[in-house]
């Protein structure tokens, strides 16, 4: 008896998908977009490997204790442990200390590319997706922020997001520090004190949206109960010290004075506040210089971004127009970008501070925004096909095929079996081709061609209006040597 073959499940790994066509051409496009807005404040691209040292990695993934949780690592044959990239900012760390004798300083990247997390995947959740990042490594200067803020937000308007959809919110990790130094869970003289505590403070603030005023106390305080009946430790502030936090949460003020004010009456005595405040104020004064108004990008005290390297101004894009959810809700879209300075990051490398900032564009969430608001990126009709009658006449359609694309028209011939003429034209819907291109023999004898169209033919079968389309003919005989000319009258 014949031993049966086991074969391969054609699937994809759990939290990984494959993208197709117009998804690629989308992102390309809108990729396109972003860097020339980079490009144009003079950032240069950068590629590095997808793989890294782990050691190089480091452990700044987000909300992770264990250097080598969340990341795909395997040991190398040398005993090296290698990693797929979680980042792309890491592996900027890397390069800025490896080749620091050759780069300009300050130096300015953007990277794009995918990244990998070896996470839990869910719904909308993959192990591997995409990032948009640009970077400024060696500048002390909160010019270098307010530049990538500004960088962000024209970014989200040459891909289609008007200004009103979205708003670049910036805060200061200093400020924040600064608050919980008045509350009493920072000590300057020793900052690994109070540092569990911190981090449940961080979170809770970050979830502020989410969870309201009346959440967010609940984590500063003993803890949280949430609707499954889990329970979330808390912080363990008393109610004096979470007031002093909470009312960090609410300084946000109608300008951007107002905002500074409140802030600095928060921070008290705290030098490191101080200096946050004074960072922001700054910030939003080259800004406005600039044209960038509130309605752009605002001072907002409740961003605080969740990783723990961001050691001064942090900043987040969100979308603030609405879509409905899978349950038919309104919602907002909500955050699409994210970034901040991290000074501290290049040190591990050289041992020397290395001032650095940048933001990184979530790419997934910011082509579904696009797509939710109807503004595809690009072009992602199928080609014009061209039908097979005759076998014997190959050279024949593959000249027309030939002449289309001289023009600059996007073509194929049909290459399957052109026995059913029905198949031809069927594949060419599943292209989602614009035009058919027929020639039988009379038409051969006669010089001529056939033009099917099938943006009419999809349209009607869409149900649309056929008064709408009735001065439009579904096929039209033209001469051959007109084949071009024809066409592209069609496709406009």
């Amino acid at each position: 008896m014949a031993e049966k073959i086991r074969r391969p499940q054609a699937q994809t790994p759990k939290g990984f998908r494959d993208y197709f066509g117009a998804e690629v051409t989308e992102r390309k496009a809108m990729l396109d977009k972003i860097a020339g807005v980079y490009h144009l404040y003079g950032f240069d691209p950068l590629e590095t490997s997808a793989v890294e040292t782990v050691e190089a990695l480091g452990k700044f993934l987000p909300d992770v204790d264990r250097p080598n949780e969340g990341v795909f690592a395997w040991q190398d044959e040398d005993a090296d442990w290698l990693a797929l990239r979680y980042d792309l900012t890491a592996p900027l760390a890397r390069v800025a200390a490896q080749y620091r004798n050759d780069l300009p300083s300050p130096y300015r990247r953007y990277a794009m590319g995918p990244v990998w997390r070896n996470e839990k995947p869910g719904p909308g959740r993959f192990r591997q997706f995409y990032q948009c990042d640009a970077d400024t490594v060696g500048t002390a200067s909160v010019a270098a922020d307010a530049e990538i803020c500004a960088m962000l937000s024209d970014a989200l308007e040459i891909v289609g997001i008007p200004r009103g959809d979205y708003v670049v919110k910036v805060n200061n990790r200093k400020v924040l520090n600064g608050v919980m130094e008045v509350a009493g869970v920072l000590d300057p003289n020793d900052p690994t004190k109070f540092e569990a505590e911190r981090g449940i403070v961080l979170r809770a603030i970050d979830k502020i949206d989410r969870l309201g005023d009346e959440g967010v106390r609940a984590l500063l305080g003993e803890g949280r109960k949430d609707e499954s009946g889990d329970f979330t430790k808390g912080a363990g502030l008393s109610a004096e010290q979470a007031e002093v936090v909470m009312g960090f949460t609410t300084a946000r003020r109608d300008t951007g004075a107002a905002t500074v004010a409140r802030l600095r009456e928060l921070v008290g005595g705290s030098t490191l506040g101080a200096e946050g405040v004074a960072e922001l104020e700054t910030i939003a004064e080259l800004l406005d210089r600039q044209g960038y108004g509130p309605d752009r990008i605002l001072l907002d005290p409740g961003v605080v971004r969740g990783l723990g390297y961001y050691t001064g101004p942090v900043f987040e894009a969100e979308l603030t127009f609405e879509i409905l959810d899978e349950k038919g809700r309104k919602r907002q879209f909500g955050s699409v970008a994210g970034g901040g300075r991290y000074d501290g990051l290049v040190k591990r490398f050289t041992g020397q501070d290395v001032p650095a900032t940048g933001v990184s564009i979530g790419v997934d969430r910011l082509l579904a925004a696009l797509r939710a608001k109807g503004r595809g990126m690009a072009d992602t009709t199928g080609p014009v096909v061209v039908t097979v009658m005759d076998r014997e006449r190959m050279a024949d359609y593959m000249a027309m095929v030939g002449e289309l694309r001289q023009a600059g028209i996007r073509a194929e011939l049909y290459l399957g079996n052109p026995k059913n003429f029905g198949n031809q034209l069927k594949y060419a819907d599943k292209r989602q081709s614009p035009v058919a291109v027929i020639q039988g023999g009379n038409e051969a004898e006669k010089g001529s061609v056939i033009l099917k169209d099938l943006i009419l033919g999809a349209k009607i079968a869409a149900g649309a209006s056929l008064e709408e389309w009735k001065s439009r003919p579904a096929q039209v005989e033209i001469s051959r040597a007109d084949l071009v000319a024809e066409v592209r009258k069609m496709l406009s």
